[in-house]
């Protein structure tokens, strides 16, 4: 397992993490298996959507600001709990195929880490299996 450390720069935020995610499948070897991305924080997802087009990800950042507005009839004292619940909605983990020793992404799919109480420094999790059988 290898754990990457990325920092956000806005309290509402999709930062792709393609590119550091498929570096850990091509070094770790595996030809053909599962990667799992997982992130071990309360206010914070990891999605997979377009990556593409640069706006996708701004025009989410806005959707789920609208979805849960940051403040509400809330009683979490540390005044997050739309961070909390924006990261219920996304979860915590993806698990992407391992084919020819890359990721099995759609052509216009990447990986996001879904920052909702930043910005601050996260960490993502990504562990490669390879396929037994």
């Amino acid at each position: 397992m290898e754990t990457l450390r990325v920092k956000t720069g806005r309290r509402t935020q999709l930062l792709d993490v393609t590119t550091a995610v498929e570096r850990v499948v091509g070094e770790s070897g595996v030809v053909s298996g599962i990667c799992y991305v997982y992130v071990p924080h309360t206010t914070a997802g990891v999605a997979m959507n377009e990556h593409a087009d640069p706006d996708v990800a701004s025009d989410l950042e806005g959707v789920f600001d609208r979805l849960v507005p940051r403040s509400g009839p809330y009683r979490h004292a540390e005044g997050n709990t739309d961070s909390h619940a924006k990261a219920v909605m996304v979860g915590a983990s993806q698990m992407i195929f391992v084919e020819g020793g890359k990721l099995v992404l759609g052509t216009w799919q990447g990986i996001f880490l879904c920052e909702f109480d930043g910005p601050r420094e996260r960490k993502i999790f990504v562990r490669v299996e390879e396929s037994k059988g």
